[in-house]
């Protein structure tokens, strides 16, 4: 396939990083960015911009195909803008009368983190109690997909993961819990290289009852043989 050509950069006086000028009584206040008006720009030519001002040449051998190239990776890293978590499950709930924890551990998570658009990563523990009604399995992994392919905090995902299951299939019970590693405390900043987050969201059952919760939380950080 032939390589797009890119397009002369457009020419775009932001010398002045965006700043609009302010009366006095408005320099009182925290300073305000304008943002320019860039709608009807190629997103191929503003990755081409971005690598001109970080000093290098995109139209140089290695990078001709990296603006295409990065507008694909982050379509596709962002995906989870476009669903919804009623088109994943769809018709896969099912009635069935088993009342005991079901849970789904170390689901592959990949997501990017909002403040930096720096990836992180880790596994997501999920669990719920059915209350008349069980999902197929391999839904509540796509339900992770849907709110990790989008710029993220940890935080939030969490949250999300379990209040989409919450409202999905009203169980008596919904327990989450992330890790995950940030390439923006790794690769920058403080750089520790080790470090670990570790975020929980419960409902239900799993709020009030300790025992639940403890049997989620030991089944979920307890180290096994492989199958």
């Amino acid at each position: 396939m032939a390589k797009k050509e890119l397009e002369p950069a457009v020419s775009l006086d932001l010398s002045g990083e965006g700043e609009a000028l302010l009366g006095d009584d408005e320099r009182r206040g925290p300073p305000r960015r304008t943002h320019a008006d860039l709608s009807g720009v190629d997103f191929q030519d503003m990755v081409a911009e971005i690598l001109r001002r970080l000093g290098d040449d995109p139209q140089r051998e290695g990078l001709l195909g990296t603006p295409e190239r990065v507008e694909k990776t982050l379509r596709y890293l962002t995906q989870g803008y476009a669903l919804s978590s009623e088109q994943v499950v769809g018709d896969a709930l099912f009635a069935e009368s088993h009342s005991n924890m079901i849970l789904v551990k170390d689901i592959e998570m990949y997501s990017m983190c909002e403040h930096h658009l720096l990836p992180f990563f880790g596994k997501v523990h999920v669990a719920y109690i059915p209350d008349g009604q069980i999902m197929g399995l391999s839904k509540i992994a796509r339900l992770v997909d849907v709110y990790a392919r989008r710029l993220q905090v940890q935080e939030r995902l969490t949250e999300q993961i379990a209040q989409s299951l919450w409202d999905t299939i009203r169980p008596q019970g919904v327990a989450v819990v992330v890790e995950a590693y940030h390439l923006c405390i790794m690769m920058r900043g403080v750089q520790k290289q080790n470090s670990k987050t570790i975020t929980s969201a419960m409902r239900g059952t799993f709020l009030e009852d300790h025992r639940t919760r403890d049997e989620f939380l030991r089944l979920t950080t307890s180290v096994h043989q492989p199958l």
